[in-house]
């Protein structure tokens, strides 16, 4: 019984935060969502990277070995994603990213923490610094058919990786009054993204037979790959569970912002959908894929 309830502690608050924002996108159409995107882009989530990495006590080691997984894990998931793709008859490059790129932001960095507490907001954090990075080389490169060095030197994220990833390898202790900064940040930002999602649920247009089938490739075949490398590779505690926790994530939002850039509107439409849909699948699927990271890697 304790797990259960445990699992109700993890899920419940950033579903409670998601219905807030999905009410008031309800109750106010026209509710400007551009302060928190430029928030979240610009100061929240290098914020949120600095300090998951630098004070949570996650090692050099286990960050680069967790960021290699996650790598090798999307690489498993472009992999089934072509063959789905291929299946359906779409776009194999455009309509790609949704189903490799994963809401390990916005979503997977606040389950972790409920699940695990502050050990696992490092993990976490690698493995979403893998997903920033894609979304900004591999995702605009598959959306634009032409990679963009431009947009990555633009993008105050990637910095924030860098930085990070400094602090540990040369041991640097994080001063307190920049701790306690970004801690404030960081939690500020958790909160605005998840109901930012909740707001952008409500204005995408979306078709349920068009996007059924890559949702639930999403949901459910994500943490059966990460299920393959976390056996492969004999992987254990909550390191992994993290890790499986984050594969079950539905398609990150910035895949529509990327695409509503470069791609046609059909296809635009078409990764709306799959955001849509899989997010409303993983109110099912992630309370059972945090049940097996709780119960088998804690």
């Amino acid at each position: 019984m304790e797990i259960y309830i445990k699992i109700f502690e993890v899920i419940f608050p950033v579903f409670f935060v998601i219905g807030v924002g999905y009410y008031i996108g309800k109750k106010n159409p026209k509710f400007d969502t551009n302060f928190i995107t430029n928030f979240a882009g610009n100061i929240g989530t290098p914020a949120m990277i600095f300090y998951t990495v630098t004070t949570t006590g996650i090692t050099l080691s286990i960050f680069t070995d967790y960021f290699m997984y996650a790598v090798i894990m999307i690489g498993g998931f472009a992999i089934i994603g072509l063959i789905l793709l291929v299946f359906l008859k779409k776009d194999l490059s455009m309509e790609l990213p949704p189903l490799i790129l994963p809401n390990t932001g916005n979503m997977g960095v606040p389950i972790c923490l409920f699940a695990y507490g502050t050990k696992g907001l490092g993990v976490a954090s690698a493995i979403a610094s893998v997903i920033i990075l894609f979304h900004f080389t591999l995702g605009v490169f598959l959306a634009k058919k032409k990679f963009s060095l431009d947009i990555l030197l633009k993008s105050p994220p990637v910095y924030a990786i860098i930085i990070s990833v400094l602090f540990l390898l040369f041991d640097i202790k994080t001063p307190l009054f920049l701790e306690n900064t970004t801690f404030l940040l960081t939690y500020a930002t958790i909160f605005l993204v998840l109901m930012s999602l909740g707001i952008a649920l409500t204005r995408f247009k979306f078709s349920l037979k068009d996007s059924i089938l890559p949702s639930l490739w999403r949901v459910i075949l994500g943490p059966v790959v990460a299920f393959i490398v976390i056996y492969n590779f004999n992987l254990s505690g909550f390191a992994a569970g993290v890790l499986l926790i984050q594969s079950a994530m539905p398609s990150a939002i910035l895949n529509y912002l990327v695409g509503s850039i470069y791609s046609p509107k059909k296809i635009v439409d078409s990764i709306a959908s799959t955001i849509v849909i899989s997010t409303l699948m993983s109110l099912i699927t992630i309370p059972v894929v945090v049940f097996f990271a709780l119960k088998y890697f804690n």
